[in-house]
């Protein structure tokens, strides 16, 4: 993968990348608030300051022509865990959407290393050499404080700074961001959201988890019930919550202005009920994922959208049949509603 998304150069090898480099390190699936803290000194902040915006507009040469660091973020693709265990993972942040949460945070590139058994046999001082300093001549290197790198996760934050403060390169070691008594962290986020716990996610990611995606034509039922959905088409891998109702927010990914064929109305935090199943009334197989848009009519086809979750409402459930189906949507609908009109979303 080459390219730019939202100002942000992705490199998928370091012959892509661009140097000189402020680097934080790590995994970085959820971008979630102990991630932003790693962050942080890669964007020049100190941690726990609010971040900023910017980016490298233009640049396309492998070297920054000014000699400027480039505020970068490494990560690696796949995970390293998804490597060994032969077992693909489910991503909190798709690539789009991390690369979207990294270019709020003011990160210019982001560089997914091919974790492949090569670089599975780097010892720390190799990683060192051959990646952060041959591959991307990082002037300095952030890290949480629980990162391991190397050959069976031999080195740590310790053994980073004795191997890269000689050579002149800053090493800022991340302590843990801890919440209620447990450290943050993306397995912690992905248990609340199986869970439905939706009201714990927010303070550990500092936002609220969304899921965004393309409008598809579905098979068109809510119509004929009178509750037209928007089917929403979401990346292959991207991690699915609790299956059932949610109240939540709708807002337009992008500028669609002249993107579409037709006229269109962007959203913006529009309220909304939402239903993540395999829709057993209608004899459904696979996990579909329907927002009906409160008190609006319209067209969505096409459209980009991004779906805030805001409240469990319901887990999913059959139905006798298509009057009752309608009856429980009645009263999602009203649910959904007044939850967001105490929210001042409404």
């Amino acid at each position: 993968m080459r390219g730019k998304i939202d100002g942000v150069r992705i490199a998928s090898d370091l012959t892509q990348a661009i140097t000189p480099t402020f680097v934080a390190l790590g995994n970085f699936d959820g971008v979630h608030l102990g991630h932003r803290r790693v962050i942080q000194p890669a964007v020049g902040l100190p941690v726990g300051e609010d971040s900023v915006s910017g980016g490298l507009a233009g640049c396309s040469a492998e070297h920054n022509p000014n000699g400027k660091p480039i505020r970068t973020v490494v990560t690696f693709s796949p995970h390293p865990r998804e490597f060994f265990s032969g077992q693909q993972r489910s991503l909190l942040t798709p690539v789009t959407e991390k690369v979207q949460q990294l270019a709020a945070l003011g990160i210019e590139q982001l560089v997914l290393l091919p974790f492949n058994a090569a670089l599975a046999k780097l010892s720390p001082a190799e990683f060192v050499e051959q990646i952060l300093l041959q591959g991307l001549d990082c002037r300095s290197v952030s890290i949480g404080a629980d990162f391991h790198f190397g050959a069976g996760r031999t080195g740590n934050a310790e053994g980073l700074q004795k191997l890269l403060e000689p050579r002149g390169v800053d090493v800022n070691v991340v302590a843990l961001y801890p919440q209620d008594s447990d450290r943050i962290s993306s397995s912690r986020i992905r248990a609340a959201l199986e869970a439905g716990d939706i009201e714990a996610v927010k303070p550990l990611l500092g936002r609220r988890y969304g899921l965004q995606g393309e409008v598809v034509e579905g098979k068109q039922l809510g119509r004929t019930i009178g509750f037209p959905t928007a089917n929403l088409s979401l990346p292959e891998r991207k991690f699915i919550p609790r299956l059932g109702v949610y109240a939540v927010e709708v807002s337009s990914l992008e500028d669609i202005e002249g993107s579409l064929s037709r006229p269109v109305t962007p959203l913006h935090r529009y309220p909304a009920v939402i239903n993540i199943g395999v829709r057993p009334t209608v004899s459904g197989e696979s996990v579909t994922v329907e927002v009906h848009l409160l008190d609006w009519q319209g067209d969505l086809y096409g459209q980009q959208l991004r779906v805030e979750l805001v409240k469990f409402l319901r887990p999913e459930q059959k139905f006798d049949g298509l009057d009752a189906l309608k009856a429980q949507i009645l009263v999602d609908a009203d649910q959904a509603r007044q939850c967001l009109q105490s929210l001042k979303v409404v």
